[in-house]
C-alpha cells in the first residue's frame, strides 16, 4: 500500500511536469524575452505574439505546452531556420499576447493561431511541432486546415482524456493536475490584491527568480508576465479545459491522419523518480499512449528519447530538429 501511494504521489508530479514548461534552463546570451517579434491583430483587436525566422518550406509552426511562451523553443528554433521558416507564437494570455476571452481551451488556441497566421500571410504547407499539451493544440489546428497540415512531430505529447486514462490505470488521482491548479489560484488572488512579488513560502513560485547574467529589461518583461492577473486567469482556464472541452474537440476529431508523417517522441527519463517496479510500468503505459497516436498515421512513428526529461526541447533539442527534418523529407517525396 505504502508503495502504490508514492507511485501514484511520483505519477502526479510526472503528469505536473507534462504540462507546466516553466523554463529552468539558462536563458540565451541575448534574451528575447524583453521584446516582441510580431505582433498580430486578430479579428476582435487582440493582438498575438509571432516569433518567426529562417526561409524554405514547408513551414514549421512551434506550439509550446502548458503555461510556455514561444521562448520555450530558443534552443530549436534557430536549428530549424537553418533550413526552414519556423515560426514560435505566445498564446493569448502569455508573454507579449493579449488575454483571450474564456474558456482558453484546445478550440480557441487552434483558432487563434489559424486566424493569427493569416492575417500575417503565413502560408502553408505547414509541419505543427506540439510539445506537451501543445500536441493536443496542433492537432486541433490539423482538423481545421487538413490541406495545408503536410506532417506533424509531437513532443512528448499530452493525450486526450489523460487524467482519466492514468486514473484508470494507475488509481484515483494518479493524472490530477489539481496541486498546479491551486497553487495557479493561490497566486491570481495575490496578483489581484497587487500583492506580487511576495516571500511568503505559498507565493514565491508565483514569480520568476532572476537568471545568471540577464538583461534587467529582460528580468523585468517575465516579471510583468507574472504579476499580470491574466496570466493566472489564463493558465487556469487552460487546465480546467485540458481534459474536459479540450480532450472531447481531439476525440471528436480525425481519427486517422492518412498517410501523413507523424512522429511521436517519448521522453525516456519522464518518469525517472517513480519507484521501481512502478516505474517500468508507467514508461510502458506512457510509450502505449504515444503509440496508440502514432498508429493514426500509416506513416507515424513512436521513438523513446534517450537522456531526455519531459522538457526534452532543451534536454535534447537535436532529437526534436532532427525529427522535424525527417517528417519534411517524408513530406516531400510523398507516399512510399
Amino acid at each position: 500500500m505504502v508503495a502504490r501511494s508514492r507511485l501514484i504521489l511520483v505519477l502526479v508530479a510526472g503528469l505536473a511536469s507534462l504540462a507546466v514548461t516553466g523554463c529552468k534552463a539558462a536563458a540565451p546570451a541575448r534574451d528575447p524575452q524583453a521584446h516582441p517579434g510580431q505582433l498580430v491583430r486578430l479579428a476582435d483587436g487582440r493582438r498575438l505574439n509571432l516569433r518567426c525566422s529562417g526561409k524554405g518550406g514547408p513551414t514549421v509552426l512551434l506550439e509550446s505546452g502548458f503555461a510556455a511562451t514561444s521562448l520555450a523553443w530558443w534552443k530549436v528554433q534557430p536549428k530549424i531556420a537553418k533550413t526552414h521558416r519556423v515560426c514560435s507564437y505566445d498564446r493569448a494570455g502569455y508573454g507579449f499576447s493579449d488575454e483571450g476571452p474564456a474558456p482558453r481551451d484546445g478550440a480557441a488556441t487552434a483558432r487563434d493561431l489559424d486566424h493569427a497566421l493569416r492575417v500575417a500571410k503565413i502560408r502553408g504547407p505547414f509541419i505543427l511541432v506540439g510539445h506537451s499539451a501543445g500536441g493536443l493544440y496542433v492537432r486541433l489546428f490539423a482538423d481545421r486546415r487538413p490541406r495545408d497540415v503536410v506532417g506533424m512531430v509531437l513532443v512528448d505529447t499530452s493525450i486526450e482524456f489523460q487524467e482519466q486514462r492514468f486514473a484508470a490505470a494507475f488509481g484515483a488521482g494518479a493524472g490530477s493536475l489539481a496541486g498546479i491548479r491551486q497553487r495557479a489560484v493561490r497566486c491570481l488572488e495575490a496578483a489581484e490584491r497587487k500583492a506580487l512579488p511576495s516571500d511568503d513560502p505559498a507565493l514565491v513560485r508565483c514569480t520568476p527568480k532572476p537568471r545568471d547574467g540577464e538583461a534587467a529589461e529582460a528580468a523585468d518583461a517575465r516579471m510583468a508576465e507574472a504579476v499580470n492577473p491574466a496570466n493566472w486567469r489564463t493558465q487556469i482556464s487552460e487546465l480546467d479545459s485540458l481534459w474536459a472541452s479540450t480532450s472531447r474537440a481531439v476525440a471528436a476529431g480525425r481519427g486517422a491522419y492518412g498517410d501523413m508523417p507523424l512522429i511521436v517522441l517519448t521522453a525516456g527519463d519522464a518518469y525517472g523518480d517513480a519507484p521501481e517496479p512502478g516505474r517500468a510500468m508507467v514508461r510502458a503505459f506512457w510509450t502505449g499512449l504515444h503509440r496508440e497516436v502514432a498508429a493514426r498515421s500509416t506513416r507515424g512513428a513512436q521513438r523513446s528519447v534517450a537522456n531526455a526529461s519531459h522538457m526534452m526541447m532543451f534536454d535534447q533539442p537535436d532529437a526534436v530538429v532532427a525529427a522535424v527534418a525527417e517528417v519534411s523529407a517524408m513530406s516531400k517525396v510523398g507516399r512510399p
